[in-house]
Parts: structure tokens; sequence; C-alpha cells
């Protein structure tokens, strides 16, 4: 079994997220967005990846939207209303409240200012949220039989979500846009240890670990009250939902605390029904505002009025916030042409900005002047601050999410490439996961998960609850006379207790499964047992017992043995010293570690023996070593330490040679 991603946007950059997933043949659509640099065909993913024919209800059994930004929902009118797609949608009850806003707001900026040519109408729009199902957290929905899908809370925006998807046994986790800080009005993402086979994650902000936030707040503020205190005018380029109740939460404390009186503007419209929409949605808000509720709604703004356009050009200080938030086009590209040119003007940008965007180009370095087209040319001589309140999450809180979820693989999107190839290899080296990096257009291929549920035999069951005893003798390092250490075998002995149920999986047709032992299968075949067994028969060098450091206590043992004995004796001692981490027993006449099994050889023709030529049998013993097939990395590691292992002659055979030779002479 295995799942099969396609990456239609987001491979590799920032923009257009969306992406297929194939789990045990239920095909999911994870966010279906629109890339703000781009306004020719990439703007769009390629669909026509997912059906030659254009039948994308074949295609796709849902889409699953995680959030109300373009860049992750702009796309889906399109692709419903004009490509016609006509499955079911799902996102949460925020969700579906704010997109349609802000996909009017882009549809307005696009077609009826800028003259674009029209990619969806307002009514695609109305027919297009007709078909979303909207979820609340942590509600399990089933698609059909198969698949089930549940939301979890990101942070990030109102109503943003992480998916949980799952379809039999293989389960994935698409994180959509999240956030593992709190902010002023959101709280963290919060999600249950699943166990997981894939995790698609956000990797915006993939090598950045950010300071504190409260030294962030001071910088903004400090750079805002420096400006106005000097007369300008500053431009805050933002999106309506998000940044813009965060940063009006902050200006509002600070103009409270400090008195102040210079106007804070909302571009009118949009950012004042998003601002109702959050009163409306409390509920989803950060636990804080939540609390105040009751005393005083935090999205009440005192100091903060709508914008006219007649203000643009109106003397004295003021502080605008304006859409869209990288500058791409709209009201806030219109305000900066006119407040660039000023040195007493200032420019911040509290977010990420995608490429190709005027955002970008002033976060990039401060140019002099942007060029809009062959025609356009505006100065800039306004200052430009940067600073990072993003929603997205660091590469600390990344890292974090992939530590408690511990899925098998993760997938990482949504980011740069030299970022997410470097976070890439931190995921695979500190946690030892599985990481991909797609880029748009590519597929990944993971294994999947796959469970059976199965009966076991009386056989089987009575087999795995029978003891599996094995022995271990303490190898100890002691002293002698001379002052050099030596080996020495322990007398008592450890035993251990490892019970493994070895059984075969039967799966026959219209039948459940079931755990058999395999002396059953064999019966039920009509089949006698065939076991594949390796033999090798390895030589091993004698030594001097002066010269082998032998203490009394190991002397006294080997001559207590018959002389098959004590070679056995010999090499148990000497194995379990240098192969510690193994568990060898001792059987008198042979040693068995695992299914190895070792035994003293006495056959002048073993036809276990490859080369013959050991030189004087009086220098070599030889020792028949026997496996099965499992074990051959095990055997292959000991008859290595065997072909380099020397034993000493015991003292008894010695004994007996020199008895032989004085009854010859007699």
């Amino acid at each position: 079994m295995a799942i099969d991603c396609l990456v239609l946007g987001a491979g590799q950059e920032v923009g257009k997220s969306c992406m297929v997933v194939n789990i045990n043949g239920k095909k999911i659509m994870f966010d279906c967005g629109m890339h703000m640099g781009y306004l020719d065909n990439r703007r769009y993913p390629d669909f026509s990846l997912l059906s030659s024919s254009s039948d994308f209800d074949s295609a796709i059994d849902c889409i699953i939207i995680t959030h109300f930004h373009l860049d992750h929902v702009g796309a889906l009118p399109y692709f419903t209303e004009v490509c016609g797609y006509h499955g079911p949608i799902y996102m949460t009850y925020p969700t579906k409240a704010l997109a349609p806003l802000m996909l009017e707001d882009y549809r307005k900026v696009m077609v009826d200012r800028r003259g674009e040519e029209e990619q969806f109408t307002s009514d695609h729009i109305i027919a297009c949220m007709k078909k979303v199902i909207a979820v609340d957290l942590k509600q399990t929905v089933w698609v059909d039989e198969d698949l089930e899908i549940r939301a979890y809370y990101a942070g990030h925006v109102l109503g943003a979500a992480m998916f949980y998807a799952k379809v039999g046994d293989s389960a994935v986790v698409y994180t959509g846009d999240y956030n593992m800080t709190p902010d002023r009005h959101l709280g963290v993402a919060q999600i249950d240890r699943l166990q997981l086979d894939l995790l698609i994650t956000e990797s915006t902000y993939a090598t950045t670990v950010r300071d504190s936030k409260h030294a962030r707040e001071r910088e903004f503020l400090k750079a805002v009250h420096k400006c106005v205190a000097g007369g300008g005018k500053v431009l805050i380029p933002t999106f309506a939902l998000g940044r813009a109740q965060e940063l009006c939460m902050l200006l509002e404390d600070y103009w409270e605390r400090m008195n102040l009186k210079i106007p804070i503007y909302f571009s009118a419209g949009l950012t004042i029904q998003a601002n109702m929409y959050y009163k409306m949605l409390i509920n989803w808000t950060s636990q804080k505002v939540k609390e105040t509720y009751a005393t005083r709604n935090a999205f009440d703004f005192k100091h903060v009025c709508s914008f006219d356009r007649s203000l643009i050009k109106a003397p004295g200080p003021c502080i605008l916030f304006a859409t869209p938030g990288m500058i791409s086009g709209g009201f806030s590209l219109e305000v900066f042409k006119h407040w660039a040119p000023s040195e007493m003007n200032l420019v911040t940008l509290p977010g990420y900005c995608v490429a190709g965007t005027i955002g970008h180009k002033l976060m990039s370095g401060k140019p002099t002047k942007i060029e809009l087209d062959q025609d356009t040319q505006i100065d800039v001589r306004c200052q430009i601050h940067q600073l990072s309140f993003s929603p997205h999450t660091d590469g600390k809180g990344i890292m974090d999410l992939i530590k408690f979820l511990s899925p098998k693989h993760v997938i990482l999107v949504h980011g740069e490439k030299p970022k997410m190839a470097v976070l890439k290899d931190r995921i695979q080296n500190e946690l030892g996961i599985l990481c991909y990096d797609p880029a748009n257009n590519e597929t990944v291929c993971i294994p999947s998960t796959h469970y059976v549920r199965a009966d076991a035999s009386a056989t089987f069951t009575q087999s795995s609850l029978c003891p599996n005893f094995n022995f271990k003798r303490n190898c100890l390092e002691v002293d002698t006379d001379s002052g050099s250490k030596v080996m020495k075998t322990a007398s008592n002995l450890q035993v251990y207790d490892v019970r493994v149920g070895e059984g075969i999986l039967v799966m026959e047709k219209s039948e459940k499964a079931k755990v058999v032992h395999q002396d059953e299968l064999l019966l039920a075949l009509g089949k006698d047992k065939h076991e594949v067994k390796l033999a090798f028969c390895c030589p091993v060098y004698k030594g001097n017992t002066e010269e082998s450091g032998l203490d009394h206590y190991s002397e006294q043992n080997l001559l207590a043995c018959s002389d098959k004995n004590a070679w056995i004796q010999m090499l148990y001692g000497k194995l379990t010293c240098i192969l510690s981490g193994l568990n060898f027993e001792d059987f008198g006449d042979y040693l068995v570690v695992d299914s190895l099994h070792l035994e003293l050889c006495s056959k002048d023709n073993c036809p276990y023996r490859i080369n013959r030529n050991h030189g004087n049998s009086s220098e070599v013993v030889f020792f028949c070593c026997f496996w099965s097939v499992a074990d051959d990395k095990l055997a292959w590691k000991v008859i290595s330490v065997l072909k380099n292992l020397t034993l000493v002659t015991p003292r008894r055979l010695c004994l007996k040679d020199c008895q032989m030779k004085s009854m010859e002479t007699d």
C-alpha cells in the first residue's frame, strides 16, 4: 500500500497551495490557491494533470480548504465553476464566512480597478460557496464509508485548521498554515497525538527562529511613533484579516497608554467587515480575548476609523492599514504611489511577501525606483521598515510539531527551496524521519500502514506461551599476580525468558485472516517440514598454556572436562568475552547462540571444510558451525572472530600425550 502526493502548488515556493493526496484509492485535494506574484497561467495550479478529459468529479473525492487566504482558496471558484468540479468541499465555519469576502475583494481589485481579464465572477463565488460543507473543530466527518476527516485548531488566522485524513489504516495530516506561538488575538495550534504515515507541513520560515515577541512589538511601536511624531504618514500594507487585527490591538493599547490623538485608519470596506466577523466568531480567538469579552470586545477599536480616498493627499501625520499586504495591487499600491516619494513617510511590512510583488522588492533591499510598467515609475524615498509579525510558525515550531506527532514521513511545502533543503536535512539527521521537498507537478510516493485483524489458532497461542530460555554467563576482568588483567568466566548464570510468537498469517477468500503455527500449515498442505541450513567448518589455531595467561580457576575447569568438552569450554570463555553483546548457551558438547550451533569437528574429511591446507593438524582445531538463513549475518560475525582466534592447548591433553610417549619408550 502507498500514499501518492501530487504537488500542484507551493512546491519549493510560497504561493498557490494545492496538493492532491491519494490514500488507498481516495483522492483529496488539500487547498486550491492562487499565486499572488503571477498574472499569467502560473497563477493557478495545473489542473490538467488531474484528468486529461477534465472529468474532475472522478479525479477528486473531495476538496479541503485550510483557511481563507487567497494562496489557499483563490483558485477554488475557478476550479468549481469554470473547470467543472461538483464534488464536496470542506472548510471550517469561519473560513466559509470569510473566504467569499476575500475572493470578491480580489475580483474587484483585479477586474474592476486594474482591468485584468476576469477569471471568475461574483456569481461564480456565490455558487462555489453553496457547495461548501462547514465543519467544527475535532468533528469527525465521513466523506464516504472509507474516508474520514477531522479539523484541528491551527492558529494563524481566524478559522484556520489542520486537517487529518484517514482511509483504512493509512493516515495523513495536512497543516496548511499554522502558528505554534499565540499572539494577541489567536491561540496556539493544537492537535492530538496521532498515528501518522505522513505529515505535510508548511515551511515558510524553515530556518528562522524568532526573537522575543515583546521586543518586536516595542521596535514596531518605536518606528511608528517616531514617524508620526515627525509629521510623517505610516502605510501598513496588510491583509484584512489576521495581522490587521493584531496590530490594531497593539496600537490601540499603545495609543491609550501614551494618550495619542493621531488618527489610525482602516481602508474602508473589507477590514470593517472583517472586524464584524471577529466579533461574531469570538470563540475562535485566543483565551485572553474570550475571557475579557464580557466586559470589553477587543475588536471595538476606539482610535481606528474608516479612510476615504480624499485623505491620501491630506496634510499631517496618520497611520493607514491598506490591503493587499504585499502591495501587489489594490488600495495599498495606490497609496504607496503617493507616499513613497516623501522621506518623512514610513512603509512598514509586517509579514511575508511573495517574490514578484512590490513588497518583496522593498524587503530585498531598499530600491530608489520601482517600475510598475513601461510608463509608470515610482520614486522610493520613504523609510522602509520590515518586522515579522507573521502568523506562520518558525523553524523551531515546525520541529516541535514534527517531534510531537512523530510521523513516519514528512513532506515540506509552502517554503523557499534553499531553506526547505536545510530544514529537510535537519529533520532527517536530528529526528531520523524521512523527509521530502518536492517541486511543483512532482509526485511523491510513500509506503503506508496496513493492519489486518486476525484470529489465532490454539496451537499458535500455546506455542507463544511456552518459555523460551536463554542463558548467559558473566565475563569478569580480574588482576593477576603479575599485575596484568585477564578475563575470567564467572560460575553464575543469567537466565532470560524471551517469548516470541512465530506464526504464519493465512488469508483465504471470504474467510477471516488467521495466524496458525507452522506445523498446522504443513499438515493442512500435506507437506513435510523443510528448513535450509548453512554450515562451515572453521579452523582455530592452538597456542601454549604458558602463553595463555590462564589463572588457576580456568585451568581446573578445563581439567575437569573431557577432551572434547575442554575445547568447547575454552571457546565459550573466549567468545563470551569478545562478543559480549551476544547470549551464548553452553550445552557441554556444543555452543548455541540464536540458531547458530558450534561443535568440535573430529572428521578428517569434513564436507564443510573449504580449504584443507591448514598446516600441521597439531596446530589447528576445527569447529563446525551450523545456522539458518535468517541468522546469516550473525553467523559470519562469529566466524570472523573464530578465524582470528587462538586457543591454548588444554593441559589435560598435554599430559595424555606425555603418558603415551612414556609407554612407547618403555
